[in-house]
């Protein structure tokens, strides 16, 4: 939402439903130490999108300039389309989310890094409505939100039917893959869903 706001839209994020990077960098077997991405390929769904900036997040950190050392790629899809494109090596570096890494690794594909461990927060998924909305049906959007809160607690305190959920959704049919995917979720998603300041700081700035 960022970008069409500081155009003008009237949105607003509500609540926050993701706020850390979880990713994985997956790489080409035979990439073993970040420098070795320089004049590489990096596969993203599409530029300015929310694992296009965390990409370019690690490769900062890791001391490249991602504007100047990589070539970036839009690979239309999700994380499967991606893990094809690393496979048929028309790209040398992605983002991956869990638990589709595994599948990346099952293709003889490697993980870089993880930035599940390096915090790096990020305003990503959230609830996203106008003021004209808020304004005009305030209730409606209250009831939205409990609704959405309400699940968080389901999910915490009944795992059989978050698992459920999770297997019907996310096509999990492995029990210890979809209990893996349960606690990352458990772990990821705020038991109180405010945006985060920084996280909105990190969106605006890169």
């Amino acid at each position: 939402m960022a970008a069409p706001r500081l155009a003008g839209a009237d949105l607003s994020m509500i609540a926050g439903f993701i706020n850390r990077y979880v990713s994985r960098v997956m790489v080409r077997p035979e990439i073993n130490i970040p420098s070795d991405l320089r004049a590489k390929r990096a596969g993203i769904v599409r530029l300015g999108a929310a694992a296009d900036r965390g990409l370019r997040l690690v490769l900062a950190k890791w001391g490249l300039n991602p504007d100047k050392d990589l070539t970036f790629v839009q690979v239309p899809g999700g994380e499967p389309a991606r893990i094809v494109a690393l496979s048929a090596n028309s790209i040398d570096v992605t983002l991956i989310n869990p638990p589709y890494h595994k599948k990346a690794i099952e293709a003889g594909l490697k993980v870089l890094g993880n930035m599940e461990d390096m915090d790096i927060p990020i305003q990503h998924i959230g609830l996203v409505t106008t003021q004209r909305l808020m304004n005009q049906s305030p209730d409606v959007v209250r009831r939205v939100v409990k609704s959405y809160v309400e699940g968080i607690r389901v999910m915490r305190s009944d795992p059989k039917l978050a698992k459920r959920a999770l297997g019907k959704y996310m096509k999990i049919s492995d029990e210890a893959e979809l209990d893996e995917t349960y606690q990352l979720l458990k772990k990821l998603i705020p038991v109180k869903p405010y945006p985060t300041l920084e996280g909105f700081r990190i969106v605006l700035t890169n």
